[in-house]
C-alpha cells in the first residue's frame, strides 16, 4: 500500500482530522508560489467525515505498465478502478470529468460541475488546499439543493472512484475507491488525504517526467456506480436505526452474555402457533415474576407491541437465574428443552394441552431385526429435536443418512434372540414420523481426541431451502402428507469454543424475506446471508491464502468462523397452521390489550399536560438564566430547622430540600432591602414582619457555620448586606429569630451589643439529648450575660422544657448516685449535665462554677444538656447498645453509617431486609446487640457474613472474638485480601440454634455422602466439636441422610488428597487432626466387602484422565477376590461404581502405583486382577475422560424454576 493509502488507512478511524499550526505554504513548498494562503483553514463545518468500516482504498494508479489502461481511456478505466461487486446487481452508472484551471487561485473549498446518475444530480467536492492537512481532499458530493431536496428517507448505495490525472499525459494519474451509502446526513464521501500537495506540484510525478498539476491545471474525473439495494441496509452505519421502523419488528436486549437466549426466543416468537400456545396459557390470577409462564407471555406481547428492544430481565429472573448466569454461555437445545418441558407442565389441565407434542414431537424407532429368523426386537420414542454429525458429512442429507444408517451385528457381536439363541442381526434407527416444526441441532461442538479438548467444527456443511425428509422414514409410516419441509430459521454461532456470539436468521412469513436478529438490532437479509453464507467452511473470496478476522475471538482464519447450529424447518402443508396471524384477540386481556384504547387516551392527554408543564419550566428556566445575575441565593434557618435537626450545628446545608431540618432558600432581588426580604421570610413563617429579625451566619475557623450578629439595617439591599456580613463566594446564610416577648404588638429584642461590653447578653443555642429515646434534638435559644455563671442557665432550661425547678443543688458533670424518673422531670431532685458543641468532634463538659466569659461563651455557640443517670439506669440502657453519655451520642453521629442487613439463606421473607444506623466504632457485640433488638432475637445467636460486591453473594463469616471495629469489618485496611472485592454497606445474618460462644466450640465440616457408589454425591455441612473425635460425626451425618441405627452402624468415613484415598478415618481419631485442605467421604460399607473371606483382598480405586497424574472424581475401596477373571471383576466394578452401560464400557482400567508418576499396566478380561496387584501400594485406576474439563468457562447446567 502506498503511503497515501496508508495514512488515509489510519486516518479514517478519525472522522475530524486533528488541528494542527499551519505554516506559511511558501514554506512548506519551496518557491512555489500558491495561492489561497489563509484560506486553507477550514471551520468544523467544512470538515468532512470519514468511516474506516465502509470505505474500500485502492492503492494509487502505477504508470510503469505499458498496459495498463490511459485516464482518457474511461472505458478501460472503468473497468481497471471500479470493477463490479459480486452478488450486487448495478442500477445506473456514468462518468463525469470535471477541467480545472487556475489551480493556485482556488478558494478554499471548490465544487465542480454537476452531473446526474440515476435521476440525482452529484458533485466533485475539491478541498485544493487540503482539508486541514497538507493533502489535496477529494469527495463526491449529493448535488441537492435547498429547493430541489429529495424525499424524506432518500439514500442512495453507491461504488465511485475518483481519478485525478495530468491532462497532457494521461498516464500520469492517483485514484481511490470507495463504497457508501449517501443520504441527507451523510451527503458527501471520499478522501481527505487524496495526494500529498508537496508531490503534486513537484518537477516529476514518480519519476514520469512532469507534474500532476501541470500549469495550473489537472483533471479530475468520478466514475460513479448506483446499486441496488436487495436488503434495505446496504452499507448502512447503523447509527440511529430504527429495527421497527424499518422493518416492523423489535429485537431483544442482551443482559451480557444472552445472545444466544435470545436467538432462540426470536425463534419460538416467529413460531406462531407456538406464541398462540403460550398466550393460552392461564395466568390472570399468578401474575408475578417467579411465574415463567406469565413472563413468556409478557415478553412475547411486547415484542408484538413495543417500539424499541425489549428487556429479557423479567423472564431470566422467572426462571431463577442469578448476574453468573446472565454471563454465561449455556447450551442451546438443553436451553430448549427444559423450556419446552416446563410450558408442557404449565399447559396440563387447560385447553392449551399437548399443543406443544402437536407442534415439536417426532417418533423414532430403534430395531434390532434378525436377519435369518423373523425376530425383531423394536421401540417406539418420541423425540424434540434431532442431533446430526456435522463431522463427515458434506450436507444435511448426508447427515440423516449418518443418522439411519444399519450397524450389522455378526462375529462375536452377535445378537440373543429369545428363542432362537444368538442371531445375525440389524441394529438401527429409523424414523416413523417427523413433527410439524423440525428442530435439527447440528453438532457443531465435539471432543477432539488428538487435541483432548472440546473444538468447534467450522467444516463447510450445507443445508437446504427446501427439505425432502421421505427418505428417513420407516416403510409403516404415514405417508398421506409429503414430509417436504421448508426453511423457517438457521440459528448462527460466530467465533469458537470459548468466545462467540449468537444472531438467527428468521423468515416470519410464508412467502416473506429472512431478517437477521442480532440482539436488538433486527435486519432484512438476502437468501444468501441466511444460507450460503453459514455453511462455514473456506471463505470464497480469501485472496492467497489470506484470512479473515473474527470480532470476537480476535484471531485470523482462512476457515468462517460462522456457522449454523441450530435449523428450523416447518412442514410445507402445515405452513398456514404454524405460522398463523396472531391477532389482537389472541393476546391475554391481563396483558393489557384491552385496556390500550384508553390507555392511549390517558396517555395523550398525560403526554399533553406534560408537554405544556414542560414549556412552562422551560420558559421559566431561560428568563432565571437571562435575570440571573439580578438575583441572588439566600439560604435562611429557622428555630423549626434547629429543633428538626439531629447532628452538629444548628442545621446540615446538604440536606435535602424537601427535609424538616433543611434550611429554606430564597431567589431575592439583590437590589431589594433587608427589610423588604425580613417581610417575605415573616410571611412563609406566618409572623408579622416586626416579629422576625434576620442574623448574619459566619464560617468559623473549626469548620461551624453560628449566628453572629443581627442584620442592624433594614435599609441596607441585600448585596450591601451580603458585602458587609457574608464572605465572598460563599453561600449568604442568615438565620431568622422570632420574638418571644411582644407588646402593644411591637417585639422587644435583647439589647444586643456588638461592643465587648461584659454587660450584653450572649444568644446560646440549646440542645437536649434523650437517652431513652437516644435524640439529640435542638430546643431553642436563650440569652445569658456574659457574667453569669454556668449554672446559671439551668432555670431557662427548666422554663424552656416546661421542668418543675429544682430546689436542691443541680450536677453539671456526674450523675447523682441516687435513681431519677423518666421525663418530663418533675421532681425536686433532678440533676442536669451540660456540655458545650465546640465543634464536631469537640464536646466538652462545662464547670458549673465558671462565667460564660471565663468559658469563652458567645453569640451562637451550642450547649447541649442531659438529665444525669443512675449507675442502675445507664447500665440498663447500654445493654440495649443504647448511649447514655451525650458524647458517646456525638461519636456515633460523627461515625453513623446506614448498614443494610440481609437473611443469608433464601428465601427473603417481608421485612426480612431492613437498613440499621450504626456508629463505625461499634464493636461486634455491640451492633449484634442493635440487629438483635430489631428482629426481637437474641443477639448471641446472630451471625454476620460480609458481601461480595461483584454477585452480592455471601463472602466469609465474620469472627465475634476478633478485635475490630464495624468499620474495619466492613471495610479492611487496602492491600489485604478481606478488602477484595467487599461491599462497604451491606452485612448478611443468620439466626443460628446455638449461640456464637458456643458455636465457636464447633468446626464446620463438609462431608459428601455417597447414596450410590461414586455417581451420586450429596455434600453436606456438619457442625462437630473440635474436641470431639470422629465418631462424634457418624449420629450427625446419620441426622442429615436419614440412616437407621443398623445401617450407621456401618458408616464409614474416609479422607481424599488429588482423588485419591489417604486414609480411613479411624472412629477415634480427633477432629482437630484432620486438616482443613482434607476432601471427607462417607459412604456405608458394602455388603461385598462386610461379606469378604479371609483369602479376600482390599485395594484403593481411583479415576484418571490418561495420565495417573491426571486425577478426578471420587476414590473407593474394592474387594479382589483371588483366582477370578477380570471379566468378572468388571461386572463387580460396575456395581460398586454404580457405572453402567455404555459409559461402563468406555472405562479402561489400569494397574498404577501411589506415586502420581507410576506407569499403568492396563488389564484385558482374562488378567487376574489379584494376582497381578501384588505390590503394597498398587491400585486400580480407571482411565476415562475427564468431563469436568470439557467446558472450561461453561457455567452449571442452566435451569428453569
Amino acid at each position: 500500500m502506498d503511503p497515501v493509502s496508508r495514512d488515509l488507512d489510519r486516518e479514517t478511524g478519525h472522522p475530524w482530522p486533528e488541528r494542527e499550526a499551519t505554516a506559511d505554504l511558501q514554506t512548506q513548498m519551496g518557491d512555489m508560489q500558491i495561492a489561497g494562503g489563509e484560506d486553507m483553514l477550514l471551520d468544523d463545518y467544512d470538515v468532512v467525515d470519514e468511516k474506516h468500516d465502509v470505505a474500500e482504498i485502492t492503492p494509487e494508479g502505477s504508470t510503469d505498465e505499458p498496459t495498463e489502461p490511459l485516464a482518457d481511456d474511461y472505458a478501460g478505466m472503468r473497468e481497471r478502478v471500479l470493477p463490479k461487486l459480486p452478488d450486487l446487481e448495478p442500477e445506473f452508472e456514468t462518468t463525469y470529468t470535471w477541467h480545472i484551471e487556475n489551480y493556485r487561485n482556488l478558494t478554499r473549498k471548490e465544487r465542480g460541475p454537476k452531473f446526474e446518475c440515476g435521476g440525482h444530480p452529484w458533485r466533485i467536492l475539491l478541498f485544493p488546499f487540503g482539508n486541514n492537512v497538507e493533502y489535496a481532499s477529494l469527495y463526491l458530493e449529493q448535488a441537492h439543493e435547498d429547493e430541489d431536496k429529495p424525499k424524506e428517507g432518500w439514500y442512495s448505495c453507491v461504488q465511485f472512484t475518483l481519478v485525478m490525472w495530468n491532462k497532457n499525459n494521461p498516464s500520469i494519474y492517483s485514484c481511490h475507491t470507495a463504497n457508501h451509502r449517501f443520504n441527507a446526513e451523510e451527503s458527501d464521501w471520499g478522501f481527505t488525504r487524496f495526494s500529498e500537495l508537496r508531490k503534486m506540484f513537484a518537477a516529476q510525478w514518480d519519476g514520469a517526467g512532469r507534474p500532476m498539476v501541470e500549469h495550473d491545471a489537472v483533471n479530475v474525473t468520478a466514475y460513479v456506480r448506483i446499486y441496488k439495494d436487495p436488503t434495505g441496509v446496504l452499507w448502512h452505519s447503523f447509527e440511529n436505526y430504527n429495527s421497527k421502523k424499518e422493518t416492523g419488528m423489535v429485537g431483544l436486549k442482551n443482559q451480557g452474555a444472552t445472545c444466544y437466549l435470545n436467538s432462540l426466543l426470536q425463534s419460538l416468537y416467529f413460531t406462531n402457533a407456538f406464541r398462540k400456545a403460550i398466550y393460552r396459557i392461564p395466568t390472570e390470577h399468578e401474575t408475578e415474576k417467579k411465574n415463567s409462564a406469565w413472563a413468556l407471555q409478557r415478553l412475547f406481547y411486547l415484542l408484538q407491541t413495543s417500539e424499541d428492544a425489549v428487556s429479557t430481565q423479567e423472564l431470566t429472573h422467572s426462571f431463577g437465574w442469578e448476574t453468573r448466569h446472565i454471563f454465561e454461555q449455556q447450551d442451546v437445545q438443553e436451553l430448549s428443552r427444559i423450556l419446552m418441558d416446563r410450558m408442557e407442565v404449565r399447559m396440563k389441565g387447560t385447553d392449551a394441552e399437548n399443543a406443544l407434542n402437536k407442534m415439536f414431537v417426532g417418533k423414532t424407532k430403534t430395531y434390532i431385526s434378525c436377519i435369518n429368523v423373523e425376530y425383531e426386537s423394536s421401540k417406539i420414542e418420541d423425540f424434540w429435536d434431532i442431533q446430526l454429525n456435522v463431522s463427515g458429512n458434506r450436507n444435511l442429507d448426508d447427515s440423516f443418512r449418518d443418522y439411519v444408517q444399519v450397524e450389522t451385528m455378526d462375529g462375536e457381536n452377535k445378537y440373543f434372540a429369545e428363542g432362537y439363541g444368538l442371531q445375525d442381526a440389524r441394529k438401527g434407527v429409523i424414523f416413523e414420523s417427523f413433527p410439524q416444526v423440525l428442530h435439527l441441532q447440528l453438532k457443531r461442538f465435539e471432543y477432539d481426541i488428538n487435541r483432548d479438548a472440546m473444538m468447534k467444527v467450522n467444516d463447510r456443511y450445507e443445508f437446504p431451502e427446501v427439505f425432502d425428509a421421505t427418505p428417513y422414514l420407516s416403510e409403516g409410516a404415514d405417508r398421506s402428507e409429503p414430509y417436504l419441509y421448508q426453511l423457517h430459521g438457521v440459528l448462527v454461532h460466530s467465533g469458537d469454543l470459548t468466545a462467540g456470539h449468537y444472531y438467527a436468521f428468521l423468515k416470519p412469513a410464508i412467502d416473506g424475506h429472512f431478517y437477521k436478529f442480532d440482539d436488538d438490532k433486527v435486519i432484512r437479509a438476502t437468501l444468501k446471508e441466511a444460507l450460503e453464507e453459514n455453511f462455514g467452511g473456506d471463505y470464497a473470496n480469501a485472496v492467497n491464502g489470506a484470512g479473515v478476522r473474527n470480532p470476537y475471538t480476535r484471531t485470523v482464519s482462512t476457515k468462517r468462523s460462522m456457522s449454523a447450529y441450530m435449523l428450523v424447518y416447518v412442514r410445507k402443508s402445515r405452513e398456514k397452521d404454524i405460522l398463523v396471524d396472531v391477532t389482537e384477540d389472541d393476546t391475554p386481556t391481563h396483558l393489557g390489550k384491552r385496556e390500550v384504547a384508553n390507555a392511549l387516551k390517558l396517555l395523550t392527554i398525560n403526554i399533553a399536560r406534560q408537554l405544556d408543564d414542560e414549556r412552562i419550566a422551560l420558559e421559566k428556566r431561560r428568563k432565571e438564566r437571562e435575570e440571573q445575575h439580578l438575583y441572588l441565593h439566600v439560604h435562611v434557618v429557622t428555630d423549626d430547622n434547629f429543633k428538626a435537626h439531629q447532628g452538629f450545628d444548628l442545621t446540615s446545608w446538604e440536606m435535602e430540600s424537601n427535609a424538616p431540618s433543611s434550611p429554606q432558600m430564597y431567589r431575592v432581588l439583590k437590589s431589594s432591602t433587608v427589610g423588604d426580604f425580613t417581610r417575605t421570610v415573616a410571611e412563609s413563617l406566618q409572623v408579622p414582619p416586626e416579629q422576625a429579625r434576620l442574623w448574619a451566619m459566619v464560617n468559623r475557623q473549626n469548620k461551624t457555620t453560628r449566628p453572629d450578629q443581627p442584620l442592624p439595617d433594614l435599609n441596607m439591599t441585600i448585596t450591601e448586606a451580603y458585602s458587609r456580613f457574608s464572605t465572598r463566594d460563599k453561600p449568604f446564610r442568615l438565620w431568622v429569630e422570632t420574638a418571644t416577648t411582644v407588646e402593644d404588638g411591637q417585639a422587644l429584642w435583647p439589647n444586643v451589643n456588638p461592643s465587648p461590653s461584659l454587660a450584653a447578653p450572649i444568644l446560646i443555642f440549646l440542645k437536649h439529648f434523650n437517652p431513652d429515646d437516644q435524640t439529640l434534638k435542638g430546643v431553642g435559644h436563650i440569652y445569658m450575660r456574659k457574667t453569669s455563671k454556668v449554672a446559671d442557665m439551668i432555670p431557662a432550661i427548666q422554663q424552656l422544657m416546661g421542668w418543675s425547678p429544682s430546689r436542691e443543688s443541680v450536677s453539671l458533670s456526674s450523675p447523682p448516685s441516687s435513681g431519677l424518673p423518666s421525663p418530663p422531670y418533675s421532681t425536686p431532685s433532678s440533676s442536669m449535665c451540660l456540655y458545650e458543641e465546640i465543634k464536631h468532634s469537640m464536646i466538652e463538659p462545662m464547670k458549673p462554677k465558671a462565667t460564660l466569659q471565663q468559658a469563652e461563651i458567645q453569640d451562637g455557640d451550642i450547649v447541649c444538656f442531659q438529665r444525669a443517670l443512675s449507675e442502675k439506669e445507664a447500665s440498663a440502657i447500654a445493654s440495649t447498645g443504647r448511649y447514655t453519655d451525650a458524647r458517646e451520642f456525638y461519636d456515633y453521629l460523627m461515625n453513623r453509617i446506614m448498614v443494610r442487613f440481609s437473611p443469608k439463606l433464601a428465601p427473603e421473607p417481608e421485612g426480612s431486609v431492613f437498613d440499621l444506623a450504626l456508629s463505625r466504632k461499634m464493636s461486634y457485640d455491640q451492633f449484634s446487640a442493635k440487629v438483635g433488638e430489631y428482629l426481637k432475637v437474641d443477639p448471641t445467636h446472630l451471625r454476620f457474613s460480609t458481601v461480595l460486591a461483584s454477585t452480592g453473594k455471601p463472602k466469609a463469616p465474620i469472627r465475634r472474638g476478633q478485635a475490630s471495629t464495624l468499620a474495619q469489618m466492613l471495610m479492611p485496611a487496602l492491600g489485604t485480601y478481606a478488602n477484595a472485592n467487599q461491599r462497604p454497606d451491606q452485612l448478611f445474618y443468620e439466626v443460628l440454634e446455638m449461640s456464637i460462644s458456643e458455636l465457636e466450640t464447633k468446626r464446620n465440616m463438609r462431608v459428601t455422602w455417597l447414596p450410590e457408589g461414586v455417581m451420586k454425591e450429596e455434600p453436606m455441612d456438619v457442625l462437630a466439636p473440635k474436641n470431639g473425635v470422629v465418631q462424634d460425626l457418624i449420629p450427625l451425618i446419620q441426622r442429615k441422610v436419614n440412616l437407621a441405627e443398623e445401617e450407621a452402624s456401618t458408616l464409614r468415613l474416609f479422607e481424599t488428597h488429588q482423588c485419591r484415598i489417604g486414609k480411613e478415618l479411624d472412629p477415634k481419631t480427633a477432629i482437630v487432626s484432620i486438616p482443613d485442605y482434607a476432601v471427607l467421604y462417607a459412604e456405608l460399607i458394602p455388603e461385598e466387602e462386610r461379606a469378604a473371606s479371609d483369602e479376600d483382598r482390599a485395594m484403593y480405586a481411583f479415576h484418571f484422565d490418561k495420565e495417573p497424574a491426571k486425577t478426578h472424581g471420587v476414590p473407593f475401596k474394592f474387594v479382589i477376590k483371588p483366582g477370578e477373571l477380570f471379566k468378572d471383576t468388571r461386572q463387580r466394578l460396575s456395581k460398586r461404581t454404580g457405572i453402567k452401560g455404555k459409559q461402563f464400557d468406555k472405562l479402561k482400567f489400569a494397574i498404577t502405583q501411589r506415586s502420581a508418576y507410576s506407569r499403568p499396566t492396563y488389564l484385558n478380561d482374562e488378567d487376574e486382577l489379584y494376582a497381578l496387584a501384588s505390590r503394597a501400594d498398587d491400585q486400580l485406576g480407571l482411565d476415562h475422560v475427564n468431563r469436568t474439563r470439557l467446558f472450561p468457562g461453561k457455567g452449571d447446567s442452566i435451569f428453569i424454576r
